[in-house]
């Protein structure tokens, strides 16, 4: 065994390069991205030649592991909470046709929303999918639980959704680590229909899903990283999901005076809830996320003892921490003083020299002389014009709704209507709604802020790098109405013209200001 200091996320690809995976398939998201970029550098995979390439989105990520997991190897696939929902379609099927080679999913959670649009619990996608869901409580059982997720998602034949947040994928610990496993050798279903979906096919696929629920539950009462501990004050009992079971433990020096379920696998360790709820008056429910468990609860004699988010014991909302814990226990906790109210707010703001200024600049002189609320935007670094100075951009919904949406407020009778997106967010989810826009000859404008990276996750490179005039001119957008300049201060007239003048034009036009990241500029000017 070796031990390295490893973040909780950095944790997970090591435990996956370990576990012989052959592929990780990704799209960049906070707090995920780090996994997909360790494993990337990882001297191991890079000998090993594993697949580490960036996805154009979670769907394609989700859908590739799928295929690698057929031809019987082992793929990790990537993401934060919200690329589940673009992932879903995929994810929700592989329950059903199952995994050949081992497949975890791993979601990364944002309770507090620190860098995210919702604060979803990926949990209830497992719940969702019948398929078993891993939640570490710490470091060490992110290593070993991916290790034992890949033989896992091999014994009972299912792919294994794992989900972290945010606290544990961004702190450090020691973690020890063991021998790297090989790599499967390439062997196909022993039944060639196992993933085709007919209707047939499928119903028997979800009846054999539904017989496996019983091994599920099985495997999750056997599991090493679910326990019940004793407590001697059987007058309250404790179930801990996940990081929780740190900030229980931060509360008692010599351990908790409470039996305690720790929960880290599920479907629910049945046996051990059932003995808690008959050896305790009440039970404190302490989960990260949505009120997962406090509801299923509701099933289990008892009913009526059951404390947690719910019932306001603790925040509806936001992440846990050992002091709410601490006040659900009725301790004192101490609280520092407020905020003095001379500390100025210090919001986000784009980078000084950031070309997107240029574009909001040159697009609120346009807009102005049309009226406000026509400017649909997307998630990326250029959200950040909805903020002082700019507050040039009226949605930020979800990855690729700029377009859309700016079709449908069209459709509605707005005219003009624009959209802003960058060229990653383009590629991931906006060439769709861009398709409909031309079928439809839709009159929007659709502005690509083209800075030639994803920016806002690390400067990753963008699947549309070089190809964002031929994709358009592939989809159908008259090449004559699509545009591309330099966005500097020298070039504001004619940006402000030639918004001008596709604002005018009643089809579809497509205008591209690019200029590369300046953080990435100087990050790749340093490594030269």
């Amino acid at each position: 065994m070796q031990k390295q200091l490893l973040l909780g996320v950095e944790a997970i690809a090591q435990g996956a390069i370990d576990s012989g995976i052959s592929g990780v398939y990704a799209y960049p998201g906070t707090p995920s991205t780090e996994i997909t970029e360790y494993i990337q550098n990882s001297k191991e995979a890079i000998a090993r030649n594993v697949h580490r390439a960036w996805a154009a989105n979670e769907k394609t990520a989700m859908e590739s592991a799928l295929g690698m997991s057929y031809a019987g190897k082992r793929a990790l696939v990537c993401m934060k909470h919200v690329g589940m929902n673009v992932a879903a379609d995929c994810f929700m099927n592989a329950a059903i046709t199952g995994a050949n080679g081992g497949l975890v999913v791993t979601a990364a959670d944002d309770p507090s929303m620190h860098s995210s649009q919702n604060e979803q619990d990926s949990r209830v996608y497992g719940k969702f999918a019948f398929v078993p869901v891993l939640e570490p409580s710490n470091q060490q059982e992110a290593y070993e639980m991916t290790r034992y997720g890949f033989a896992l998602s091999e014994t009972v034949g299912s792919p294994v959704l794992m989900r972290i947040t945010t606290r544990l994928a961004h702190s450090r610990a020691g973690v020890e680590t063991h021998d790297s496993l090989p790599e499967n050798h390439l062997h196909l279903p022993e039944d060639k229909r196992q993933f085709v979906l007919l209707p047939a096919i499928a119903r028997k696929r979800y009846k054999l899903l539904l017989e496996k629920q019983a091994d599920f539950v099985k495997a999750s009462e056997q599991s090493p990283f679910n326990q019940y501990i004793d407590g001697s004050d059987k007058s309250l009992g404790i179930i801990a999901c996940g990081i929780t079971y740190n900030y229980l433990l931060e509360n008692f020096d010599g351990g908790c005076i409470y039996p305690v379920v720790k929960v880290s696998q599920y479907p629910l360790p049945r046996k051990m809830i059932k003995r808690l709820l008959r050896e305790c008056k009440q039970i404190l429910v302490l989960e990260e996320g949505y009120p997962v468990v406090e509801e299923m609860l509701k099933g289990y004699p008892g009913k009526d003892n059951i404390m947690g988010r719910l019932d306001g014991t603790l925040p509806r909302d936001g992440e846990l921490n050992p002091d709410l814990v601490g006040k659900a226990l009725c301790f004192n906790t101490k609280e520092g003083a407020p905020v003095p109210e001379i500390v100025a707010p210090r919001p986000p703001a784009l980078c000084t020299g950031c070309s997107h200024r240029d574009v909001y600049k040159a697009l609120n002189e346009v807009i102005a002389t049309y009226g406000e609320g026509r400017v649909f935007s997307d998630i990326g670094c250029y959200t950040l014009g909805a903020l002082p100075p700019f507050q040039s951009i009226n949605s930020c919904v979800d990855m690729g709704a700029s377009i859309t949406m700016a079709k449908g407020a069209c459709d509605a009778g707005l005219f003009p209507t624009v959209a802003v997106i960058g060229d990653s967010t383009f590629t991931h989810s906006g060439m769709t709604g861009l398709l409909d826009a031309v079928n439809e000859k839709t009159p929007i404008t659709v502005i690509i802020s083209d800075n030639e990276s994803i920016s806002m996750t690390g400067g990753q490179e963008s699947s549309a790098l070089g190809k964002i005039e031929s994709i358009c001119q592939g989809i159908g957008v008259e090449p004559e109405h699509i545009r591309v300049l330099l966005p500097v201060p020298k070039n504001h007239e004619e940006l402000c013209r030639i918004i001008r003048e596709e604002l005018e034009y009643k089809g579809v036009s497509v205008i591209i200001p690019r200029r590369v990241c300046i953080q990435k500029a100087a990050r790749d000017n340093k490594k030269k």
